[in-house]
């Protein structure tokens, strides 16, 4: 089975805020959370400006595996197996907690892929479609997971040479002096070429309060490449809606650029358990008796609190809470402990979380 995809592969260190947002408030829970704050929304994560390899690409140029697999394709049907692009959809409608409207989108880009790779082979005349995209919601919302598959679904069907994901934000692109942001943006672009571009946080890349801000140049190189360089480079935008909006407003050239909008919402508490279960399930955990309920009454203090970041903030709570079985076992020195005595996470590693205190 693939991955769970409330776990978010591919992040890169976050800015200031996404690092307060990222970390849940230690100071409502009292211990510090086990992942690193540069460990934002998985098991695994991107420094900078890495990149994830679709698996079994082929570099050869201008070759494109997914166009020369369904080449002589006339079916829909025909068209998801050759290129599995079908095993991808049906992984994220399986591995995807909640978000509905997010798979209903990504379904409704993958059919007009599918579609407009039968026109091309039946010789109707097809220009390939814009593919740029923005994804808004708040932390832990699934936007990278999404990206990640979005990417393998492109390079199936030959849309991307590669299907690889490079992951950045602003530090990434904009220099610091007169000469520095062309060539480090233009790096960027290079890595990602032939794949998909991540830009979390895009709106800090305009700053109009410091007129000797050198984010404008990033985002001029980008429009450039977005424009004449579509065929070979997909560019996704991810931020807050209200911040990405207004930067959209401020940057015109960059929302006409864009063709696919997704609107991530927030988890509610039910699909929020979800992923906890599964969390603790892909780490040979479980809940011990009352620890789900008060887990859920956890959830129900939290998420109005300050920095709450849907399953991001799941997982921190998760890891917190394993550090305290950790103490309790290691208190008990001469105890000889069972599978299921090292597995649960019981009812006292959830209720000594500061956020009950006071309740």
């Amino acid at each position: 089975m693939a991955a769970p995809l409330y776990q978010i592969p591919g992040q890169p260190y976050p800015s200031a805020e996404g690092r307060a947002a990222a970390d849940d408030t230690a100071n409502l829970d009292g211990a510090a959370h086990l992942d690193g704050a540069a460990h934002v929304d998985g098991a695994a994560h991107l420094d900078g400006a890495a990149h994830v390899d679709g698996a079994g690409h082929r570099d050869g140029a201008g070759h494109r595996d997914g166009a020369a697999v369904g080449a002589h394709a006339r079916t829909v049907s025909e068209v998801l197996a050759r290129t599995q692009t079908g095993a991808v959809i049906d992984e994220l409608e399986a591995d995807l907690v909640g978000l509905a409207p997010v798979k209903g989108r990504i379904r409704d880009i993958a059919a007009l892929l599918v579609i407009d790779k039968l026109r091309m082979n039946l010789g109707l005349q097809a220009h390939a479609p814009s593919l740029h995209m923005s994804f808004t919601g708040n932390p832990g919302t699934g936007k990278t997971t999404v990206a990640l598959r979005m990417a393998k679904i492109l390079h199936r069907l030959g849309y991307v040479r590669k299907g690889h994901l490079v992951a950045v934000t602003r530090d990434d692109l904009v220099g610091q002096y007169i000469g520095h942001t062309a060539p480090k943006t233009k790096e960027v672009l290079k890595k990602a070429m032939g794949g998909v571009l991540f830009i979390d946080e895009a709106y800090y890349l305009y700053r109009p309060e410091n007129e000797r801000d050198y984010g404008q140049e990033a985002i001029e190189i980008l429009l450039q490449v977005m424009e004449n360089q579509r065929d070979d480079l997909v560019v996704i935008l991810a931020g807050y809606k209200d911040r990405m909006d207004a930067f959209f407003r401020s940057n015109p050239g960059l929302s006409s650029r864009i063709a696919h909008h997704l609107d991530f919402p927030d988890y509610p508490v039910g699909d929020l358990l979800h992923i906890a279960d599964r969390m603790l399930e892909s780490q040979n955990y479980r809940f011990g008796a009352g620890a789900r309920a008060s887990f859920e009454e956890y959830l129900a203090h939290r998420i109005p609190q300050p920095h709450f970041a849907n399953a991001r903030s799941v997982r921190n709570a998760l890891d917190r809470a394993r550090l305290r079985q950790a103490s309790r076992l290691f208190a008990d020195k001469d105890r000889e402990f069972t599978p299921e005595d090292l597995s649960t996470i019981a009812e006292s590693d959830i209720r000594a979380s500061r956020v009950f205190k006071g309740v």
